[in-house]
């Protein structure tokens, strides 16, 4: 047995300056890390071996000098790898108590008497970029187990970060400083540790605002400018910049974590420097550096900061500091004054990178564009305008629509800059599938996005209903053309919907509740879309979406152009929707019942306790409360003018009365069909696309409907389900009304 008292433990360090050689102290340190992994107690107190592995000094084994610089550094990373060992397990207690002692009185010896932490922070600006990196982890480590044992910051650590932050001056300190903090957050936000969040960020908070008021100024002079652009220094610049972002993110995130108790500025620099970081995009010489801003915009203006890290349920607290509208404001208004300056002429989209890199262009050869720029800039262009949309309120007038209507155009503009644009004849609703297809979340955020524009259109345009849904399909914000052609990428399978309901996420369910009230009070717009989304040159856009090599970034020189490749389907598309998996806990929104049923909330089921998300999205579920349980809309009985639509209510024995034998028939046939020689007529196709939307929600009640009764549906669904039934009725009226004329 081996005693583990302090005296002991200084005396097997004295014991282990025997060891003479690297080679006999690189052994004496991997016994050490086998014994942690089987846990276990290593026969010696390794110490003493640890600090002299991380000590410049002579190796005193008689070999080529070659050979020591190689020991030498794999004594130092197996040196800092045991140190960050031992600290993580300390920290998750996943130790027995025996090991728990040994290793706590190890790295008393090595923090306490030995100073270890200053020299691992001076490892920061090693040559060496992997015990640089190592020295940092570690750091990093110990900050954390400090946080959670005492609630203290290491003064070591908070005092060097402090000191380069204020400097702020780009290198491979400043770099691991910013690591460091970052990767500390990361992990206090996975644990939702709120009260320890709030002490460090205070601790850094003066000399946070200080570093990114140099790196993102309000106004570049040409001191600034140049250590952008420098060449010389546009890759060190690059680098520290990207951990500045990274870092951004995080302070993001806790604001949403710290929720309404936050007072400090550091949290908030992502939305007060917004102005700045739209002017890396369009001034970094830096393509990843415009990128990584850019994305970092697109996820503040979704308050998704931090999601990529799955950093869990620390983020869905539901709370909002005081700022929060404000600053969503301010990020907003950034957005589109940099808009009507001509921003978007300044972005700049490579083409699509891949594992490797990034292809270049040769000759005639076409490239892919970047899509994920495409996508985040017209995330963040849609939501921006819906937050000036919901800020404006009722003041809004026509001046508001034609503003609204003239950012849509200057996306399009942009759109078609990249190569985005489809033939001459497609419908421009197409756009959101295109280009969101593979993305669920960011095509449903876009969806709602379009729909509250196009809201705010009807509402201030005073047009009538015919004319505000020709604009809106000019402006490719129609909501019946988004939905139909969602359904379409689906294979107008129900049991996506189905996922998407039960999703953690809640922002298909709030768009979804929204388009179902609207969708009754303007049936008629409806069969109008389905006629409209069959025609010829409709189809030919729709198909392409099913091409791996739609989106084409044109030769120089070259007109724009767009190539599409055939499709199997005449009204669907084979490209499909990635599900989402239903998590373990649901925290979905809470929404009223429908105008005509009695106030009923949605509740989370009996064996999870109710939560509410509302505070996911500036158009939260408190607006689809609102949205439902408001005065009913009347249906305005206007006749809209799209091809075939007359047919569309004319149809007899109709495929309405007949269940699909399933979602992957490629068309939903009526009775009366073409023979095996004809092409389908656009009235039959546009039938059979209502028929099969009518179908695909009707299947989608009914088996939520099972799910509800069977208690297996995670919140109450009885108002969304009512809506539903609505649509099946107005679905079967309006064939009646056509009859009895």
């Amino acid at each position: 047995m081996v005693s583990h008292g302090r005296g002991s433990t200084m005396e097997h360090s004295a014991s282990c300056r025997d060891l003479s050689t690297m080679r006999e102290r690189f052994d004496c340190l991997t016994e050490a890390y086998t014994c942690f992994l089987m846990g276990t107690c290593p026969s010696q107190c390794v110490a003493c071996v640890i600090f002299s592995g991380l000590v410049p000094g002579e190796d005193r084994e008689c070999a080529p000098s070659e050979n020591r610089r190689v020991n030498r550094a794999e004594l130092s990373y197996i040196s800092v790898t045991l140190v960050e060992k031992i600290t993580s397990n300390l920290t998750s207690r996943s130790l027995s108590p025996a090991v728990t002692l040994y290793c706590v009185e190890m790295l008393t010896v090595l923090f306490q008497d030995m100073d270890l932490m200053s020299l691992l922070m001076q490892h920061f600006q090693a040559e060496d970029q992997i015990i640089s990196h190592l020295a940092a982890k570690t750091v990093s480590t110990w900050v954390l187990y400090q946080l959670h044992k005492s609630g203290t910051v290491s003064p070591v650590w908070q005092k060097k970060c402090v000191q380069a932050f204020y400097i702020s001056l780009p290198g491979p300190e400043l770099d691991k400083c910013l690591w460091s903090l970052t990767e500390v957050l990361k992990r206090l936000l996975k644990g939702a540790h709120r009260e320890i969040l709030g002490k460090l960020l205070s601790a850094f908070d003066s000399s946070l605002s200080t570093l990114c008021s140099k790196f993102l100024p309000k106004e570049r002079d040409k001191t600034t400018q140049c250590l952008v652009d420098l060449p010389s220094s546009s890759g060190r610049w690059g680098t520290t910049f990207c951990l500045l972002l990274d870092l951004l993110e995080l302070l993001t995130a806790c604001s949403v974590t710290c929720g309404a108790g936050i007072c400090l500025e550091s949290p908030r620099m992502t939305y007060v420097h917004s102005s700045a970081l739209l002017m890396t995009i369009s001034c970094s010489s830096e393509y990843f550096v415009k990128k990584r801003a850019l994305l970092l915009l697109k996820r503040a203006v979704l308050q998704k900061a931090g999601e990529d890290w799955s950093l869990g349920e620390g983020l869905l607290t539901g709370l909002k500091h005081k700022h929060f509208d404000s600053d969503m404001s301010v990020l907003s208004q950034s957005v589109l004054t940099a808009m009507a300056t001509d921003w978007l002429h300044s972005v700049q989209v490579e083409s699509s990178s891949f594992f490797g890199g990034t292809r270049c262009i040769r000759g005639e050869e076409d490239q892919k564009p970047d899509c994920v720029m495409l996508r985040a800039v017209s995330l963040l262009l849609l939501k921006s305008m819906e937050l000036h949309i919901q800020t404006a309120g009722g003041t809004a007038g026509v001046d508001s629509a034609t503003e609204v209507s003239g950012y849509l155009q200057s996306l399009w503009g942009f759109l078609r800059r990249c190569s985005v644009q489809l033939t001459e004849n497609t419908h421009r609703c197409c756009w959101v599938s295109l280009l969101f297809g593979e993305q669920d979340d960011d095509m449903m955020e876009t969806a709602k996005a379009l729909f509250s524009i196009f809201l705010h259109h009807r509402m201030c345009s005073g047009l009538d209903d015919v004319a505000v849904l020709e604009a809106a399909c000019a402006s490719g914000c129609n909501p019946h053309c988004h939905f139909l052609l969602l359904l379409q990428s689906i294979s107008f399978d129900h049991s996506i919907l189905l996922d998407f309901l039960i999703s953690t996420e809640t922002c298909f369910l709030e768009y979804f509740v929204r388009y179902l009230k609207f969708l009754r009070a303007d049936w008629q717009g409806f069969t109008a879309a389905c006629g409209r989304i069959c025609s010829p040159h409709m189809q030919q856009s729709v198909t392409a979406l099913c091409a791996a090599d739609t989106l084409k970034v044109t030769c120089k020189g070259e007109p724009d152009r767009v190539k599409f490749s055939s499709c199997a389907q005449s009204t669907g598309v084979t490209s499909q929707v990635g599900r989402v998996s239903l998590a373990a806990g649901f925290h979905l929104v809470e929404y009223d019942s429908s105008d005509e049923s009695d106030p009923e909330n949605m509740e989370v089921s009996q064996d999870e306790p109710a939560a509410s998300v509302c505070d996911k999205s500036t158009f939260s579920a408190l607006d689809v409360k609102q949205e439902i349980s408001g005065p009913p809309v009347p249906i305005r009985q206007k006749q809209y003018e799209a091809s075939d639509s007359t047919v569309l209510l004319s149809r007899p024995n109709s495929t309405l009365e007949r269940r699909a034998e399933g979602p992957s028939l490629p068309v939903l046939q009526s009775e009366q069909t073409s023979g095996p020689n004809m092409a389908p007529q656009p009235g039959q196709v546009a039938w059979e696309t209502l028929a099969r939307a009518v179908i695909c929600m009707s299947e989608l009640r009914e088996v939520v409907t099972r799910l509800q009764t069977n208690k297996l549906f995670p919140y109450n669904p009885s108002s969304l389900l009512k809506l539903l039934a609505q649509v099946e009725n107005y679905s079967k009226l309006s064939r009646l009304l056509h009859f009895n004329k």
